[in-house]
């Protein structure tokens, strides 16, 4: 039995993920597709446009065979945290044998070498990083710039062609993401091979539709607009059906739907206290509470506090874990503290078999029934699961708020089985 691990968010689920499931299959021979995917809120610093269990039920019905949550702290966390807590919960399945993520870049030498350099830190690279961020750079653009001065001067460019190439490399966020998942597999020792799928058609940020493989980006806009029409084609048919449904129900969930509920929380906190929650540094925790009088909705704000050094990104993935209580943390040394558990969402019929070995071969607990977490988890596992719970329960209530359908507790929820 050989199985591929993929890390995904399906926000939401297109043909492009539909794609990549047929192709990961198919590159690395395996006979089964686990999928680790974020909950309700992901990496952008935003809900998901569906719920968890919307998406899981499309990924099973287009390929997947077991989808497994990716904890929120690791879900809404900054490229380093997510690939880690993600390649952390593949890895401590022991069933996994290949992990495959898709790239503007199918050269995953590309990939490799970046993050080994990552890894590693060399003196001159970190000596480097250091002047560019004293230089008023923001992170990601600090980096991308040491990388490129260390490659330059070491003459380790290796599969570079030239400084261009690597730029371009290092400017799109799904290579970004690719680099952490392969230096998370280093940090890990991991036997899991990477492998890298090029995209086609569209880049992850083209807001303009393709013809048949349009980025999430794009159709997210169009969803915005209740425009179904246009995006028919851009999905597999079991998932513009489901995608349907929640648009009929109005069960679509936007930034701006927490933006009292942000507020609110903001108005507690202060300059001081802000800086308990990941991602928020004393600058930002500042600028926020000075320009808190104009605060009108959430991407409004976030604006208001973009700086050279503060990019959207990084402001939107603070606020969001101001509201969902995330405070900061460090990435543990061991894999297992990193994801101690791993949650079904939901699994095929057919690939009961691979749950027997993921139940006889893995290394942490898996959890099927949340009424059961505290018999099987206790202390950091159990408070990580329950932070789940209180986030799931958070987008319940406000997608409840304003759809047909009622309220339903997280832990009254069943497993999607197709």
């Amino acid at each position: 039995m050989k199985t591929v691990g993929i890390i995904a968010e399906y926000n939401p689920f297109h043909n492009g993920h539909a794609y990549h499931i047929h192709k990961s299959r198919e590159l690395t021979g395996a006979d089964f597709v686990i999928v680790a995917m974020s909950g309700d809120f992901v990496q952008r610093g935003a809900p998901s446009i569906l719920d968890k269990y919307t998406r899981t039920q499309m990924a099973l019905c287009c390929g997947a065979d077991l989808v497994l949550e990716l904890p929120v702290r690791y879900a809404c966390g900054s490229a380093e945290y997510f690939a880690t807590g993600a390649v952390s919960l593949l890895h401590n399945l022991s069933v996994v044998d290949a992990l495959c993520f898709g790239g503007e870049s199918n050269q995953l030498s590309f990939f490799t070498k970046i993050s080994e350099i990552l890894f590693n830190e060399p003196d001159f690279y970190s000596d480097r990083l250091r002047e560019h961020l004293s230089c008023g750079l923001s992170y990601p653009t600090a980096r991308a710039n040491a990388l490129l001065d260390y490659c330059q001067q070491a003459d380790k460019s290796g599969c570079f062609c030239d400084a261009q190439n690597l730029s371009a490399f290092l400017a799109s966020p799904n290579n970004i993401l690719g680099i952490e998942y392969c230096k998370a597999l280093h940090r890990l020792s991991s036997s899991i091979e990477p492998a890298v799928l090029q995209r086609v058609e569209s880049d992850y940020h083209q807001e303009t539709l393709s013809e048949q493989f349009s980025s999430a980006t794009a159709i997210r806009r169009h969803l915005a607009e209740k425009d179904l029409h246009s995006i028919k084609n851009q999905l597999p048919p079991e998932a513009f059906s489901l995608l349907k449904e929640a648009v009929r129900t109005n069960r679509l969930s936007t930034l701006e739907d927490y933006s009292l509920l942000l507020k609110y929380k903001l108005m507690c906190e202060t300059p001081e206290s802000l800086t308990q929650y990941q991602d928020m540094s004393a600058e930002l925790a500042n600028r926020v509470y000075g320009k808190l009088n104009q605060f009108e909705s959430i991407p409004q704000f976030i604006q208001e506090l973009k700086t050279k050094e503060l990019t959207y990104t990084r402001i939107s993935r603070a606020l969001l874990h101001v509201l969902l209580n995330v405070q900061s943390f460090s990435l543990a040394a061991n894999s297992q503290d990193i994801a101690p558990y791993a949650r079904i969402l939901g699994f095929r019929k057919d690939s009961v078999s691979l749950l027997g070995q993921i139940k006889k071969k893995s290394c942490i607990p898996l959890i099927s029934k949340l009424a059961d977490r505290q018999k099987i988890l206790n202390g950091d596992g159990l408070a990580m699961l329950d932070e789940d719970i209180w986030c799931a329960n958070l987008y319940e209530s406000v997608v409840a708020s304003h759809s047909s359908e009622g309220y339903k507790n997280e832990i009254a929820k069943g497993i999607v089985v197709v």
